[in-house]
């Protein structure tokens, strides 16, 4: 019956309840524009994708929560659906957000309240989520994180040297900027603020008292090499090699990794990345094999990159490294470690997953859980590359539309996303349930919903 009375919760919305921003986040009450003009976001904050899937056992109760705020914005416990639809009917409350479900009441109330836990399980691809009361888990999810930001500032960092380089003198500038103290890489930067943006998040709509948080340390080069000494730590895969060249060979000892046979001084022999670059690939020498010209040629013809032996990568766990003492400066939290997570979903029998590690982070045990959110991060496309001749760096994409891509709509008593709008404004692209694209007239379009920073697809969800 929960699973039902939410899947229909949309449609029974009323048609002429009035939509209030939430002032709590300033995400939100900015124009919905593809761009913020003459302004340049440092790490190209992304949008967020978010379904609503639920994951659960069938045998389990689930709780599907609609969650509240007073009358001046600020978050109260959650309550159910049929409490919420009475509300709306009666016109004592306004709806806030469809997606996560949350509406303003009208009339002053008590400020009761019961502890709410928070529990993040952070990581490097995926973050979990979940909120506990001692009685039941008011929200739970996963955050799948995008991972094209370090091609994406590579294209920028491209962008900006071609555009320097077109003046005809400028004044030489390198080796004299100072690094601030606790810089990190901006890719690394914007994955660790995907974390606190959750957590933010997560506070607009909930009483949050106390905040843990799952972190992870790894001594990389004792993964390698479990015999290293002190002394060796200083030492790398490099030491007393004169370049990565002659390391490889030395590696190899002679051999070309492709056909195992060894090479003369007359030999040709290049140096062959094995994860490339757009696959996340690196320069170092785990990720370099001694190939043949020869067999250089066969393997890029042939496709035969499956017979080079790939090396482990730590991205991961570098990133967990750099990150895990900022949580507790950041969001005044606690922290565990993963074996203590390990241990605690094994006692209850949990699946693995990030959401259940989150509840399992937060202290739950035998309370109800919920419906289980999944989030997608999604970029906003309004990077700015050209000066005007004031100095600043308009836009370049324009709100030319009302409909917006991801924004919601309903289309024969149906709900569906928009894809995009072409023909001048007279016809949309959306996405039916059978996610197919298909063009209508924007007449046809009797209600939309702009999807701001939170975009949500029920029409792919099963």
């Amino acid at each position: 019956m929960f699973k039902k009375t939410l899947q229909v919760e949309l449609e029974n919305t009323l048609q002429d309840t009035p939509l209030v921003l939430n002032p709590v986040s300033s995400v939100l009450n900015k124009e919905e524009t593809p761009s913020v003009q003459d302004k340049v976001l440092a790490c190209n904050t992304p949008e967020v994708d978010l379904l609503q899937h639920h994951t659960g056992d069938q045998n389990s109760r689930v709780s599907d929560n609609v969650y509240v705020l007073n009358i001046r914005e600020g978050p109260l416990m959650p309550t159910n659906c049929r409490k919420a639809r009475l509300l709306l009917k009666r016109g004592r409350a306004v709806v806030v957000k469809r997606f996560p479900f949350t509406i303003k009441l009208l009339y002053t109330t008590g400020e009761n309240r019961q502890k709410v836990t928070c529990g993040i399980d952070s990581g490097y691809s995926n973050i979990g989520f979940s909120c506990i009361s001692n009685k039941e888990e008011l929200i739970r999810g996963k955050t799948e994180l995008d991972n094209f930001t370090s091609k994406r500032l590579t294209e920028k960092r491209m962008y900006r040297r071609n555009r320097r380089n077109r003046l005809r003198y400028r004044e030489p500038r390198f080796m004299n900027r100072r690094r601030k103290e606790g810089w990190v890489p901006p890719s690394t930067e914007r994955r660790y603020n995907s974390h606190i943006n959750l957590v933010n998040q997560l506070k607009q709509i909930l009483l949050i008292d106390k905040i843990v948080v799952e972190v992870g340390n790894f001594d990389i080069q004792k993964i390698n090499n479990p015999d290293i000494k002190s002394k060796d730590y200083q030492q790398g895969n490099l030491y007393q090699y004169s370049n990565m060249r002659s390391y490889i060979l030395a590696r190899e000892k002679g051999k070309c990794q492709l056909c195992n046979k060894e090479y003369s001084k007359t030999d040709k022999w290049n140096l062959h990345h094995i994860v490339t670059r757009p696959e996340g690939g690196t320069d170092k020498q785990d990720n370099i094999s001694l190939l043949h010209n020869s067999c250089h040629d066969r393997l890029h013809k042939n496709n035969l990159s499956s017979k080079l032996k790939k090396n482990k990568q730590y991205k991961e766990s570098t990133f967990m490294n750099i990150i895990k003492n900022r949580f507790k400066k950041d969001l005044n939290c606690s922290l565990v470690f993963g074996y203590e997570t390990f241990n605690k979903r094994t006692k209850l029998e949990l699946e693995k997953s990030h959401s259940n590690d989150a509840f399992v982070i937060a202290g739950g045990s035998t309370q109800n859980r919920s419906s289980e959110y999944l989030i997608k991060q999604k970029r906003r496309n309004n990077r700015s590359l050209q000066l005007n001749r004031k100095g600043f760096k308009p836009s370049i994409r324009r709100k030319r539309y009302k409909l917006q891509p991801h924004d919601l709509v309903r289309v024969d008593n149906k709900i569906c996303q928009v894809v995009g709008t072409h023909c001048l404004g007279k016809r949309v692209m959306i996405k039916n349930k059978e996610n197919k694209k298909v063009s209508i007239p924007v007449k046809k379009v009797n209600w939309s919903f702009n999807s701001k920073s939170l975009i949500w697809k029920r029409e792919l969800i099963n």
